[in-house]
Protein backbone atom coordinates (compact mmCIF):
# COMPACT_ATOMS: atom_id res chain seq x y z
CA UNK A 1 0.00 0.00 0.00
CA UNK A 2 2.84 2.39 0.80
CA UNK A 3 4.23 2.04 -2.76
CA UNK A 4 0.82 2.82 -4.21
CA UNK A 5 0.63 6.17 -2.39
CA UNK A 6 4.13 7.12 -3.58
CA UNK A 7 3.30 6.47 -7.26
CA UNK A 8 -0.07 8.37 -7.24
CA UNK A 9 1.36 11.93 -7.08
CA UNK A 10 3.66 11.06 -9.99
CA UNK A 11 0.74 9.83 -12.10
CA UNK A 12 -1.21 13.01 -11.34
CA UNK A 13 1.76 15.16 -12.38
CA UNK A 14 2.18 13.26 -15.65
CA UNK A 15 -1.55 13.51 -16.39
CA UNK A 16 -1.56 17.27 -15.77
CA UNK A 17 1.52 17.70 -17.98
CA UNK A 18 0.02 15.70 -20.83
CA UNK A 19 -3.25 17.62 -20.54
CA UNK A 20 -1.38 20.93 -20.67
CA UNK A 21 0.60 19.86 -23.72
CA UNK A 22 -2.56 18.63 -25.41
CA UNK A 23 -4.27 21.92 -24.65
CA UNK A 24 -1.37 23.90 -26.15
CA UNK A 25 -1.37 21.74 -29.25
CA UNK A 26 -5.07 22.27 -29.84
CA UNK A 27 -4.68 26.05 -29.59
CA UNK A 28 -2.05 26.02 -32.33
CA UNK A 29 -4.12 23.77 -34.59
CA UNK A 30 -7.36 25.76 -34.40
CA UNK A 31 -5.77 29.12 -35.16
CA UNK A 32 -7.30 29.91 -38.58
CA UNK A 33 -5.23 31.14 -41.52
CA UNK A 34 -6.39 34.59 -42.58
CA UNK A 35 -7.42 34.26 -46.22
CA UNK A 36 -7.26 37.28 -48.48
CA UNK A 37 -10.46 38.54 -50.05
CA UNK A 38 -10.71 37.66 -53.73
CA UNK A 39 -12.08 39.90 -56.51
CA UNK A 40 -12.91 39.04 -60.09
CA UNK A 41 -12.29 41.84 -62.63
CA UNK A 42 -14.17 41.43 -65.92
CA UNK A 43 -13.04 43.94 -68.56
CA UNK A 44 -14.38 44.83 -71.99
CA UNK A 45 -11.34 43.54 -73.88
CA UNK A 46 -7.99 41.80 -73.40
CA UNK A 47 -6.30 44.28 -75.72
CA UNK A 48 -5.47 47.97 -75.96
CA UNK A 49 -3.39 50.36 -73.88
CA UNK A 50 -6.52 51.71 -72.23
CA UNK A 51 -7.40 48.35 -70.67
CA UNK A 52 -3.79 47.68 -69.76
CA UNK A 53 -3.82 50.92 -67.78
CA UNK A 54 -7.15 50.05 -66.11
CA UNK A 55 -5.61 46.71 -65.11
CA UNK A 56 -2.52 48.44 -63.76
CA UNK A 57 -4.64 50.71 -61.54
CA UNK A 58 -6.57 47.69 -60.26
CA UNK A 59 -3.34 45.85 -59.43
CA UNK A 60 -1.98 48.81 -57.48
CA UNK A 61 -5.19 48.96 -55.42
CA UNK A 62 -5.13 45.17 -54.85
CA UNK A 63 -1.65 45.43 -53.41
CA UNK A 64 -2.61 48.41 -51.23
CA UNK A 65 -5.77 46.78 -49.86
CA UNK A 66 -4.27 43.26 -49.65
CA UNK A 67 -6.72 41.41 -51.91
CA UNK A 68 -6.24 38.98 -54.79
CA UNK A 69 -7.49 39.57 -58.35
CA UNK A 70 -8.28 37.44 -61.36
CA UNK A 71 -8.82 39.23 -64.68
CA UNK A 72 -11.17 38.04 -67.39
CA UNK A 73 -12.02 39.67 -70.74
CA UNK A 74 -13.21 38.64 -74.19
CA UNK A 75 -10.90 39.14 -77.13
CA UNK A 76 -13.26 41.65 -78.72
CA UNK A 77 -15.37 44.41 -77.16
CA UNK A 78 -18.18 43.41 -79.53
CA UNK A 79 -18.35 39.93 -77.97
CA UNK A 80 -21.20 40.54 -75.52
CA UNK A 81 -22.15 36.86 -75.21
CA UNK A 82 -18.54 36.00 -74.46
CA UNK A 83 -18.40 38.55 -71.68
CA UNK A 84 -21.68 37.26 -70.19
CA UNK A 85 -20.15 33.75 -70.15
CA UNK A 86 -17.08 35.13 -68.35
CA UNK A 87 -19.31 36.81 -65.78
CA UNK A 88 -21.07 33.49 -65.22
CA UNK A 89 -17.68 31.87 -64.60
CA UNK A 90 -16.77 34.58 -62.11
CA UNK A 91 -20.09 34.21 -60.27
CA UNK A 92 -19.65 30.42 -60.15
CA UNK A 93 -16.46 30.65 -58.07
CA UNK A 94 -18.26 32.92 -55.57
CA UNK A 95 -15.71 35.73 -55.23
CA UNK A 96 -16.03 38.37 -52.54
CA UNK A 97 -16.82 41.02 -55.20
CA UNK A 98 -16.79 41.61 -58.96
CA UNK A 99 -15.53 44.67 -60.83
CA UNK A 100 -17.18 44.87 -64.27
CA UNK A 101 -16.58 47.01 -67.35
CA UNK A 102 -19.68 45.98 -69.29
CA UNK A 103 -19.74 45.53 -73.06
CA UNK A 104 -23.46 46.22 -73.21
CA UNK A 105 -25.72 48.42 -71.09
CA UNK A 106 -28.77 46.14 -71.24
CA UNK A 107 -27.48 42.64 -71.92
CA UNK A 108 -25.17 42.50 -68.88
CA UNK A 109 -27.92 43.51 -66.44
CA UNK A 110 -29.17 39.96 -65.86
CA UNK A 111 -25.80 38.58 -64.71
CA UNK A 112 -25.27 41.61 -62.45
CA UNK A 113 -28.66 40.90 -60.86
CA UNK A 114 -27.67 37.23 -60.52
CA UNK A 115 -24.50 38.19 -58.65
CA UNK A 116 -26.46 40.49 -56.37
CA UNK A 117 -28.89 37.68 -55.50
CA UNK A 118 -25.88 35.66 -54.30
CA UNK A 119 -24.70 38.63 -52.20
CA UNK A 120 -21.70 39.26 -54.46
CA UNK A 121 -21.24 43.05 -54.72
CA UNK A 122 -20.69 44.34 -58.26
CA UNK A 123 -18.85 47.59 -58.98
CA UNK A 124 -19.23 48.81 -62.58
CA UNK A 125 -16.42 50.76 -64.19
CA UNK A 126 -16.03 52.64 -67.50
CA UNK A 127 -19.50 51.70 -68.76
CA UNK A 128 -22.80 51.42 -66.93
CA UNK A 129 -25.29 48.56 -66.71
CA UNK A 130 -29.07 48.89 -66.74
CA UNK A 131 -29.67 47.69 -63.18
CA UNK A 132 -30.02 49.09 -59.69
CA UNK A 133 -28.17 46.11 -58.24
CA UNK A 134 -24.68 47.43 -59.03
CA UNK A 135 -23.19 49.08 -55.95
CA UNK A 136 -21.38 51.86 -57.80
CA UNK A 137 -20.36 53.22 -61.19
CA UNK A 138 -16.86 54.62 -61.67
CA UNK A 139 -15.96 56.33 -64.91
CA UNK A 140 -16.13 59.39 -67.10
CA UNK A 141 -19.23 61.26 -68.21
CA UNK A 142 -19.55 60.11 -71.82
CA UNK A 143 -21.93 62.89 -72.82
CA UNK A 144 -19.46 65.46 -71.50
CA UNK A 145 -16.67 63.69 -73.39
CA UNK A 146 -18.62 64.05 -76.63
CA UNK A 147 -19.29 67.71 -75.89
CA UNK A 148 -15.58 68.40 -75.33
CA UNK A 149 -14.73 66.56 -78.56
CA UNK A 150 -17.17 68.84 -80.38
CA UNK A 151 -15.60 71.93 -78.83
CA UNK A 152 -12.16 70.83 -79.93
CA UNK A 153 -13.40 70.14 -83.45
CA UNK A 154 -14.92 73.63 -83.79
CA UNK A 155 -11.77 75.19 -82.36
CA UNK A 156 -9.59 73.42 -84.93
CA UNK A 157 -11.80 73.13 -88.02
CA UNK A 158 -13.83 76.32 -87.65
CA UNK A 159 -17.50 77.21 -87.34
CA UNK A 160 -18.33 76.15 -90.88
CA UNK A 161 -17.42 73.12 -92.97
CA UNK A 162 -18.07 69.40 -93.28
CA UNK A 163 -17.20 66.61 -90.87
CA UNK A 164 -17.65 62.88 -90.36
CA UNK A 165 -17.99 60.74 -87.25
CA UNK A 166 -16.36 57.33 -86.95
CA UNK A 167 -17.97 55.69 -83.94
CA UNK A 168 -17.59 52.16 -82.54
CA UNK A 169 -20.69 50.13 -81.63
CA UNK A 170 -24.17 51.21 -82.60
CA UNK A 171 -26.63 51.08 -79.68
CA UNK A 172 -23.92 50.84 -77.02
CA UNK A 173 -24.50 53.32 -74.20
CA UNK A 174 -21.06 54.96 -74.17
CA UNK A 175 -21.29 55.29 -77.95
CA UNK A 176 -24.72 56.89 -77.83
CA UNK A 177 -23.79 59.34 -75.09
CA UNK A 178 -20.56 60.44 -76.78
CA UNK A 179 -22.39 60.85 -80.09
CA UNK A 180 -25.17 62.86 -78.47
CA UNK A 181 -22.78 65.19 -76.66
CA UNK A 182 -20.83 65.72 -79.89
CA UNK A 183 -23.93 66.34 -82.02
CA UNK A 184 -25.49 68.69 -79.47
CA UNK A 185 -22.31 70.78 -79.42
CA UNK A 186 -22.01 70.84 -83.21
CA UNK A 187 -25.70 71.81 -83.57
CA UNK A 188 -24.78 75.23 -82.13
CA UNK A 189 -23.05 75.91 -85.45
CA UNK A 190 -25.54 75.55 -88.34
CA UNK A 191 -22.83 75.86 -90.97
CA UNK A 192 -21.04 72.72 -89.73
CA UNK A 193 -22.49 69.74 -91.60
CA UNK A 194 -22.16 66.09 -90.54
CA UNK A 195 -21.82 64.28 -93.88
CA UNK A 196 -21.43 60.74 -92.56
CA UNK A 197 -21.51 58.64 -89.40
CA UNK A 198 -20.17 55.08 -89.47
CA UNK A 199 -19.37 52.33 -86.98
CA UNK A 200 -16.06 50.47 -86.79
CA UNK A 201 -17.10 47.74 -84.29
CA UNK A 202 -13.82 48.54 -82.47
CA UNK A 203 -11.87 47.09 -85.40
CA UNK A 204 -8.79 49.09 -86.37
CA UNK A 205 -8.69 47.79 -89.94
CA UNK A 206 -12.39 48.44 -90.47
CA UNK A 207 -12.00 51.98 -89.06
CA UNK A 208 -9.24 52.63 -91.59
CA UNK A 209 -11.27 51.20 -94.45
CA UNK A 210 -14.31 53.31 -93.50
CA UNK A 211 -12.14 56.43 -93.28
CA UNK A 212 -10.74 55.91 -96.78
CA UNK A 213 -14.24 55.31 -98.12
CA UNK A 214 -15.54 58.54 -96.54
CA UNK A 215 -12.69 60.58 -98.01
CA UNK A 216 -13.21 59.09 -101.46
CA UNK A 217 -16.79 60.32 -101.34
CA UNK A 218 -16.03 63.63 -99.61
CA UNK A 219 -12.50 64.68 -100.60
CA UNK A 220 -12.96 68.19 -99.17
CA UNK A 221 -13.86 66.94 -95.69
CA UNK A 222 -12.64 69.29 -92.95
CA UNK A 223 -12.59 67.00 -89.92
CA UNK A 224 -13.23 63.58 -88.42
CA UNK A 225 -14.10 62.68 -84.83
CA UNK A 226 -13.18 59.12 -83.79
CA UNK A 227 -14.97 58.05 -80.61
CA UNK A 228 -12.80 55.36 -79.03
CA UNK A 229 -9.19 54.17 -78.82
CA UNK A 230 -9.03 51.46 -81.50
CA UNK A 231 -11.17 53.46 -83.92
CA UNK A 232 -8.97 56.50 -83.35
CA UNK A 233 -5.80 54.64 -84.35
CA UNK A 234 -7.49 53.22 -87.46
CA UNK A 235 -8.72 56.65 -88.58
CA UNK A 236 -5.40 58.41 -87.92
CA UNK A 237 -3.37 55.70 -89.67
CA UNK A 238 -5.59 55.97 -92.77
CA UNK A 239 -5.22 59.77 -92.85
CA UNK A 240 -1.45 59.44 -92.56
CA UNK A 241 -1.29 56.82 -95.33
CA UNK A 242 -3.33 59.10 -97.60
CA UNK A 243 -1.00 62.03 -96.92
CA UNK A 244 -3.83 64.17 -95.52
CA UNK A 245 -2.36 64.93 -92.09
CA UNK A 246 -3.12 68.50 -91.09
CA UNK A 247 -5.56 68.91 -93.97
CA UNK A 248 -8.25 66.78 -92.32
CA UNK A 249 -8.42 67.67 -88.62
CA UNK A 250 -8.77 64.63 -86.37
CA UNK A 251 -10.16 64.49 -82.83
CA UNK A 252 -9.58 61.14 -81.16
CA UNK A 253 -10.23 59.41 -77.83
CA UNK A 254 -7.76 58.05 -75.27
CA UNK A 255 -3.99 58.28 -75.03
CA UNK A 256 -2.19 55.23 -76.32
CA UNK A 257 1.51 55.58 -77.10
CA UNK A 258 0.65 55.36 -80.80
CA UNK A 259 -1.91 58.16 -80.54
CA UNK A 260 0.52 60.39 -78.65
CA UNK A 261 3.14 59.82 -81.33
CA UNK A 262 0.60 60.71 -84.05
CA UNK A 263 -0.34 63.80 -82.05
CA UNK A 264 3.29 64.94 -82.00
CA UNK A 265 3.57 64.26 -85.73
CA UNK A 266 0.55 66.47 -86.44
CA UNK A 267 -1.67 63.65 -87.73
CA UNK A 268 -4.00 63.95 -84.71
CA UNK A 269 -4.84 67.49 -83.57
CA UNK A 270 -6.43 66.69 -80.18
CA UNK A 271 -7.40 63.66 -78.14
CA UNK A 272 -10.00 63.33 -75.39
CA UNK A 273 -8.58 61.43 -72.47
CA UNK A 274 -10.17 59.70 -69.54
CA UNK A 275 -8.38 58.45 -66.44
CA UNK A 276 -8.14 54.66 -66.87
CA UNK A 277 -5.60 54.20 -64.06
CA UNK A 278 -7.97 55.84 -61.55
CA UNK A 279 -10.92 53.91 -62.96
CA UNK A 280 -9.17 50.60 -62.26
CA UNK A 281 -7.83 51.71 -58.89
CA UNK A 282 -11.15 53.09 -57.63
CA UNK A 283 -13.02 50.04 -58.93
CA UNK A 284 -11.02 47.78 -56.61
CA UNK A 285 -11.04 50.29 -53.74
CA UNK A 286 -14.84 50.58 -53.81
CA UNK A 287 -15.22 46.81 -54.16
CA UNK A 288 -13.17 46.33 -50.99
CA UNK A 289 -15.35 48.91 -49.21
CA UNK A 290 -18.49 47.07 -50.35
CA UNK A 291 -17.09 43.76 -49.05
CA UNK A 292 -16.55 45.38 -45.65
CA UNK A 293 -20.12 46.67 -45.63
CA UNK A 294 -19.03 50.28 -45.91
CA UNK A 295 -21.14 52.77 -47.83
CA UNK A 296 -19.82 53.38 -51.35
CA UNK A 297 -20.72 56.32 -53.62
CA UNK A 298 -23.32 55.55 -56.26
CA UNK A 299 -21.28 57.38 -58.92
CA UNK A 300 -17.68 58.52 -59.16
CA UNK A 301 -16.87 60.84 -62.09
CA UNK A 302 -13.20 60.33 -62.99
CA UNK A 303 -13.09 63.29 -65.34
CA UNK A 304 -12.36 64.18 -68.97
CA UNK A 305 -9.64 66.34 -70.51
CA UNK A 306 -8.69 67.49 -74.00
CA UNK A 307 -5.01 67.06 -74.84
CA UNK A 308 -3.26 68.76 -77.76
CA UNK A 309 0.31 69.51 -78.74
CA UNK A 310 0.26 72.71 -76.68
CA UNK A 311 -0.64 71.16 -73.33
CA UNK A 312 0.49 67.51 -73.51
CA UNK A 313 3.78 68.29 -71.75
CA UNK A 314 2.24 70.16 -68.82
CA UNK A 315 3.15 68.34 -65.61
CA UNK A 316 -0.46 67.66 -64.58
CA UNK A 317 -1.25 66.25 -68.02
CA UNK A 318 1.88 64.10 -68.00
CA UNK A 319 0.55 62.43 -64.83
CA UNK A 320 -2.67 61.60 -66.67
CA UNK A 321 -0.92 60.42 -69.81
CA UNK A 322 1.70 58.35 -67.97
CA UNK A 323 0.18 57.51 -64.53
CA UNK A 324 2.48 54.53 -63.95
CA UNK A 325 5.71 56.53 -64.29
CA UNK A 326 6.98 58.02 -61.05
Amino acid sequence: MEKTFKIWPLLVAITVGVTSMSSCTRQVEVTPNVQKKHLEVVLRSQYGDYWKTVKMGAEVAAKEFDVTLDFRAPGDEADVKGQIALMEQSIHIKPDAIVLAANDYKDLSEVVDEAAMLNIPVITIDSEVETRKAKSFIGANSYEAGTIAGQQLIKLAGTSGSIAIVSFKQGERNTEQREQGLLDEISKYPEVKVLDKVYSLTDRNLAGKLTRSILERYPLLDGIVALNEITSIGVASAIQEMGLQGQVKIITFDSTSEELELLQEGVIQATIIQNPFSIGYLGVKNAVAAIRGDEVPTRVDTGIKAIDLNNMFWSDNQKLLFPFIK
